[in-house]
């Protein structure tokens, strides 16, 4: 998984926001925000927590053991059940196109 600045930046782009535009949302000028988005200046909590919510995102801790898992969902690649495949409810009313 690329860095914590890295995945800011990634999801800025992919929203479609400038640094000035998420800067001026969270009341930062751009020069500034880039500095602390540089990964090379600690950045307060309540920074992040602004950033992410410009970003409409949340930021959270997710314990070692389970990131994998995480990373694998949020790359789109978890294995999760089938939404597409009929229930057994389905099957057991008849309502299913099997």
């Amino acid at each position: 998984m690329s860095s914590f600045p890295a995945q800011l930046a990634q999801l800025r782009k992919a929203r479609g926001l400038s640094l000035g535009a998420v800067g001026r949302l969270i009341g930062m000028a751009a020069p500034n925000l880039s500095v602390a988005l540089s990964g090379k200046q600690d950045v307060r909590a309540s920074t992040l927590e602004a950033i992410a919510t410009a970003l409409d995102a949340e930021w959270v801790l997710v314990p070692r053991e389970h990131l994998a898992e995480v990373q694998r969902t949020v790359s789109g690649k978890a294995a999760g059940p089938d939404r597409a495949a009929p229930t057994s409810v389905d099957l057991l009313l008849g309502d299913a196109d099997v």
